[in-house]
């Protein structure tokens, strides 16, 4: 970000904590971000009508209601990036989250590494232009949508349906977690959301069949407890998601 000519993203940081948000800006405006601070939901509320962020980082637990209500608000206006960052880190709450239309989510405590490796790429899929591109390239795989093919360093990767339908999943949600009951109603159906056992073998099997090295992938990423999701650009933090 700091290196960029374009304008400097101008991140919403929604907290009621005054230390986490003097921490949190400290370390957004180290890396040339412009950010505005809220502390509550009506507060947030006219900085999101007045500002027009890039990126949107909510808290959950505000003084004044919760955080999902706003998230619920926004997304009937506005696709701007959402990064919750919150102190509860049950499965439930993560899945309810991402449901309701964030777009990561980040536990407290949290590391900075962590937390800009995060901001970066939620900034870089929302500035990058859209794309009607047919062609998916992310390592050494390509995958041609029009003629629904894969290949893998030039050469061809047979994928079973149900493999190459999770795929595409995770190509739609460009970058974004897909829970796991999302990628069971979509591959097998609305009747398999309890299943999660299949998915964890078909997703396995992608590793073995995309990923430079399964057990270590770098692109088809767990989010523990939630879901996966699919990075076009490979990650070079040692703490990435494992293979679960």
């Amino acid at each position: 970000m700091k290196a960029s000519h374009r304008p400097a993203p101008v991140i919403l940081l929604v907290e009621d904590e005054a230390g986490i948000r003097r921490f949190v800006r400290a370390a957004l405006e180290a890396e040339g971000c412009t950010v505005r601070e809220a502390g509550s939901l009506e507060r947030s509320r006219m900085e999101l009508a007045n500002r027009r962020p890039d990126l949107l980082m909510l808290d959950l637990g505000l003084p004044d209601g919760d955080g999902l209500a706003l998230l619920t608000e926004l997304r009937q206006w506005s696709g701007m990036p959402v990064l919750v960052l919150s102190a509860r880190s049950d499965e439930a709450d993560k899945v309810g989250a991402l449901d309701a239309g964030a777009d990561d989510y980040l536990a407290k405590p949290f590391g900075v590494g962590e937390l800009l490796a995060r901001v970066r790429a939620l900034l870089r899929r929302a500035m990058r232009p859209p794309q009607a591109a047919s062609r998916i390239v992310f390592g050494e795989v390509a995958v041609d949508l029009d003629q629904r093919t894969v290949t893998r360093a030039g050469q061809p990767v047979h994928l079973t349906p149900i493999e190459y339908r999770l795929l595409g999943l995770l190509i739609a949600a460009g970058g974004r977690t897909v829970t796991q009951r999302q990628l069971l109603a979509g591959a097998w159906g609305p009747n398999h959301v309890e299943h999660a056992h299949y998915l964890r073998v078909y997703m396995a099997g992608l590793r073995r069949k995309l990923e430079s090295d399964p057990r270590l992938p770098a692109h088809i990423l767990t989010e523990p407890g939630v879901g996966y999701r699919l990075v076009l650009e490979a990650l070079n933090d040692a703490r990435r998601p494992g293979s679960e």
